[in-house]
């Protein structure tokens, strides 16, 4: 589990809530304990996999029975010749072959115990188990091969994601930090989304995007648009001219790059920053989904630039100036950046997630715990059908 995860595990208990849920009743005592019927415990239902992985034998044991049921000399190929199919993506090797063997087995006992009655189409059952037998023995070896790829790809995935999007520390600049990267794709590890934090000589700074597009490509401009707020955010004096220089990377970015992406690549960007010993935060916004600022009472205030400025890597069609809004940060307030994967997840009724609805009048302990609740919220609220990734930031001021 990364850093800032909340295990919700802990709170699956009955009667028990997860963080920033509403507290019991000034009354409320412990949960009771259900009384005891007598009846015994339920047991837990086997998996869908599990089920899966018993078909072959289940298979297995039906071509038996219907050898021992039906007239002498009927075999039942069908499901025999099934069970070593079904066994070759879901076993290994050698349970695929014992399947084929004992498959091969059972039809040639049968026809054989049959005697003289057997007729031709014995020798062409024997044959169609066999060949199957052998082709599920191949089937194996290749979806081993590819599970061994999908693996290596996935931590190929993961490690570029650590070296491009870092795990913020929990603590930066006398803040308390959580970041969360969401995949729409249960197997995918990194997008176009970005995130990152850097403690400056002029505050803390931070930056959450969203690149146009995906693949590669997208990690390549989100590679360039990290490494250049790095750079800027040390560098440049306000907010502004950090934009700027995130403005001149993608530009010089996009003259390298072939094909449409080269005049439609675009990324939206939010930008802020949290000064020294100061109870402020100013934001810049580029077209960029609007931050919220949690109060510890659990007053919420969306961060809305009055002129958002366009995209970045959009300069060509126009020049509009960054204007940097300033809003009190008060103690025990948290600050959450996020991209559109979360304000635009659904529900199978085509209604929008609003966290700025969902998260009014909560309070959370932690940035970890709004950040875990959040996207357990999302993953419910879509049922498990997000269709785009979702980047997301939370800072708090102790």
């Amino acid at each position: 589990m990364r850093p800032g995860e909340v295990d919700e595990s802990r709170y699956a208990r009955a009667g028990d809530g997860l963080p920033g849920d509403p507290g019991p009743g000034p009354h409320a005592g412990p949960s009771p304990v259900p009384p005891d019927t007598g009846r015994p415990p339920r047991r837990r239902r086997p998996s869908p996999r599990a089920l899966a992985r018993a078909l072959p034998a289940l298979l297995i044991a039906g071509g038996i029975l219907s050898a021992l049921l039906v007239p002498r000399g009927f075999v039942a190929v069908p499901s025999l010749t099934a069970a070593p199919l079904v066994a070759a993506p879901l076993s290994s090797l050698r349970a695929t072959v014992l399947t084929g063997l004992a498959a091969l087995a059972i039809t040639a006992a049968v026809h054989a115990h049959a005697g003289p009655r057997a007729d031709a189409g014995a020798a062409t059952g024997v044959v169609t188990v066999a060949t199957v037998a052998v082709l599920a023995a191949a089937i194996n070896r290749v979806v081993r091969r590819g599970d061994r790829r999908l693996a290596s790809a996935r931590e190929i995935a993961e490690a570029a994601q650590r070296a491009v999007l870092p795990e913020p520390a929990a603590r930066i600049g006398g803040f308390d930090v959580a970041a969360r990267y969401e995949a729409a794709q249960a197997d995918a590890s990194i997008g176009g989304d970005l995130y990152a934090v850097q403690d400056s000589p002029h505050g803390v700074r931070l930056i959450v995007g969203d690149v146009r597009g995906k693949g590669m490509g997208a990690v390549a401009v989100v590679a360039v648009v990290i490494g250049a707020f790095r750079e800027a955010a040390e560098q440049e004096p306000s907010l502004a001219a950090v934009a700027e220089r995130l403005e001149r990377a993608l530009a010089r970015e996009g003259a390298r790059r072939q094909g449409t992406d080269a005049f439609e690549g675009f990324t939206t960007a939010v930008l802020a920053e949290l000064p020294h010993g100061g109870a402020s935060v100013r934001i810049v916004s580029r077209g960029h989904p609007p931050p919220l600022l949690l109060h510890a009472d659990g007053t919420l205030r969306s961060l809305t630039v009055p002129e958002p400025a366009l995209p970045l890597g959009m300069g060509d069609l126009g020049r509009w100036p960054d204007r940097a809004v300033e809003a009190g940060f008060p103690r025990g307030a948290t600050l959450l950046l996020y991209t559109d994967g979360l304000s635009e997840a659904r529900d199978a009724r085509g209604r929008f997630y609003d966290p700025e609805l969902r998260l009014a009048g909560r309070v959370f302990p932690d940035p970890g715990a709004l950040l875990g609740r959040l996207a357990a919220e999302v993953r419910r609220h879509s049922a498990g059908g997000m269709t785009d990734d979702m980047a997301l930031l939370a800072v708090r001021r102790p």
